[in-house]
This record gives structure tokens, sequence and C-alpha cells, in this order.
């Protein structure tokens, strides 16, 4: 098995790299992104979730509290 990066872009979407990417939705039905890597969104205003298309940019999403580390 491929391993698999997550990028948090700055104030943008999840960047899935890695080969053989399965992205499930809560049905558990496959989701096939139309390229990779795929971006995934974050600010909640894509109207194509989960796949990011770009509306970040026009909502002015702040992603700084990506920046925090949750304790374990």
């Amino acid at each position: 098995m491929a391993d698999v990066e997550i990028i948090v872009r700055e104030n943008g979407p999840y960047l899935v790299k890695g080969d053989n990417v399965s992205i499930l939705d809560h049905d558990g039905t496959v989701l096939t992104p139309q390229k990779m890597p795929v971006a995934l969104c974050r600010c909640g205003q894509s109207k194509n979730k989960p796949f990011c298309d770009a509306t970040h940019r026009a909502a002015g999403f702040d992603g700084t509290c990506a920046r925090q580390v949750a304790s374990s």
C-alpha cells in the first residue's frame, strides 16, 4: 500500500496525495475524484462537497485554527 499525504493548505482545502486513495461518504459510498491530487473542502462553502471548488477565496475563509495541535 502506498503512502498517503494530507496537506493542510493555508486558508484553503485539504490536499490529498497518494495512490489508491478512497474517499467514502457517511453512507460508505465511494466518491470518485475527477483528478489527483484531490482537494477536500475545509470552508464548508463548496457547492461540490466534499470536494473543493475554490469558493473559500470569495468567502474569505480563514484557516488559522488548523495551526492548533490537538492533544492525545
